[in-house]
This record gives structure tokens, sequence and C-alpha cells, in this order.
């Protein structure tokens, strides 16, 4: 499997993201290895809070949120999925899969850095992936908090704007992924923060993982994903530790996709649900601070 390397130089001086980088390899499931990075903050002994990103951001996303975890004496691990952020980048389309996705982040997170007692936080494919962990190895989840994603198995159409998405991913000359970011919040970001969504890819041959994620959501119960998924959702409707719900309010795409969380999720019995006002899509960018601090009550809570 040919893979790129995005230059280091590429994250220099990236506005409020002072945190150091780190590694782990995990095999690429052709024989050879990929390098996956990973922010780890706060106290290495203290219980981890997992972030995970999704389509087609990276661990910079989650910077207004890290220290408001840390201050409150957390461990926050943040990786970047393969294809995104300094993690490698295959080359090919063809060589990224859900099920491969799930593969590399549990041997990077399980395997690799062996973390338990977790509380994970997941939006869009940080979703996708993070709650196929989840239900592939629930003791070692403490409590989930999920935003703006879900676990589709193909048993529902999409509409048309995700299919208008799906087309231009594959289709667009160029695909321009802190453009992409902008559009999908509330408020416009600057330039330098959008600078910042495009530093990992310098030119369309590091887009491949980029591009193709839109095309590996499940859209019908022919698709790859769909048995593996079927399973996940066997496991995640008996998950009863404390599961909350924080999607936002302005964000089109996953308006409404808490509703079979909370009717499916043991876990979500009884819990503080809440609406992250004034957020977008990248509810993150918009609204980190008070997402973080959702979360922060949540740990304290339960």
């Amino acid at each position: 499997m040919k893979s790129l390397r995005t230059p280091d130089e590429r994250f220099e001086q990236l506005p409020d993201f002072p945190f150091e980088p780190h590694y782990v390899t995990v095999a690429d499931g052709e024989g050879g290895e990929l390098r996956v990075h990973y922010l780890d903050e706060g106290p290495a002994e203290a219980a981890p809070v997992l972030l995970l990103h999704g389509e087609p951001s990276w661990s910079f996303l989650y910077r207004h949120m890290i220290p408001v975890l840390v201050a409150a004496g957390h461990r926050v691990v943040v990786p970047d999925l393969i294809g995104f952020g300094r993690s490698d980048k295959p080359t090919e389309q063809s060589d990224y899969t859900y099920a491969r996705h799930v593969a590399w982040m549990s041997d990077a997170l399980f395997d690799q850095l062996d973390l338990r007692d977790i509380t994970f936080f997941g939006q869009d494919w940080g979703g996708l992936v993070g709650l196929r962990l989840v239900a592939a190895q629930p003791d070692r989840f403490a409590r989930v908090v999920v935003g703006n994603t879900g676990l589709p198995t193909g048993d529902r159409p999409p509409n048309e704007a995700f299919l208008a998405w799906q087309k231009f991913s594959q289709t667009a000359p160029q695909f321009p992924i802190g453009g992409i970011v902008n559009g999908g919040c509330a408020t416009d970001l600057s330039p330098e923060v959008i600078a910042a969504y495009d530093a990992p890819f310098p030119d369309d041959t590091y887009k491949a993982g980029a591009r193709i994620f839109p095309s590996l959501v499940p859209t019908s119960t022919d698709d790859p994903a769909h048995a593996d998924q079927m399973a996940a959702w066997e496991v995640i409707s008996r998950f009863d530790r404390p599961w909350l719900c924080a999607f936002s309010d302005k964000d089109p795409v996953t308006n409404g996709g808490e509703r079979v969380f909370l009717r499916s999720v043991p876990g979500c019995d009884g819990q503080p649900h809440t609406t992250i006002e004034g957020g977008g899509h990248f509810l993150q960018e918009d609204r980190g601070p008070e997402l973080a601090k959702v979360i922060v009550d949540f740990i304290a809570a339960t």
C-alpha cells in the first residue's frame, strides 16, 4: 500500500494549537505499516477522554475543547484517522474501507495505547468509527457522548443532499478541505483557521481518504458494511453504561439523529441530554468550550 506523509513544516504555527504530536504504527492490512498521529494531553494516569474527528477534519477540530477537559483533570487522547491530519495517507481511494478504518483505530487505541475506562465523544465519521469500537470492546468504555453522528446500516435511503455530497466528493475538480469545514460551521472561520484545515493536504494526491469517505457511508443493505453495522447495533442496544446525546441545533445533515440512540440504547435512560445551541455540523468549532463543559459535567455526574 503506497502512502504519503504530510511534511512537518505544514503544521508549524497553527492558531491555538500548541500540542505535541505523538505516533504509533499500525498494520496497513497488506503487509506494511502506517503511522497514526494522536494528541495526548493531561495527566497520563487519568482515565482517558477519547475524541474522534470526522470528514474532512482532523484533530485540530478539538483545539478549543482539549484545554477545558485537561483543566478538569482529564487525560485527553485525540487521534487523526488514517488519511487525515498528521497520520499517513494511502494514495488510492480503494485503500480505504469502513472496516479498515475501524481496524486501524482499534490497533492504535486498543492494541498500541491499551486505552481503558474511556469516555468517548465522536462526531460525523468519528461516531461511525468510534461506535464500532464501542461495540467491539464495550468493556473498555465507561461512558459515551455523541453529537451530530450516527451508525447507519443502509436500511434507509439517503436524502438528495447527501447523494449530491457523495457525487461532489467524487467528481469535483477541486476538493477544498478548509472550505468544506467552513461551510459546515454556523459562523465563518478565519482565513488562518481555514488554512489549518487545509494544512494536512498539500495537493489532491493527499486527499484520497477525504474524497472516498462520503461513499463509504452505508446507503443500502447491499453495502459491504451492512452486516457489521447490524452486529454493532446488537451490542449497542444492550449498552447500559451512561450515554449522552449532545447534538447541535444548526446541522441539517444530522438533525433528529439523536432519536435512534434515545429509543435504542439503555444507557440513554435518565441522562441529561442536551442541544448545543448555535452549533453547525462542526459543533466543536462553533461551540467547543461549551461542548467540553457538557462532557466534563457528564463525567462528574456519572
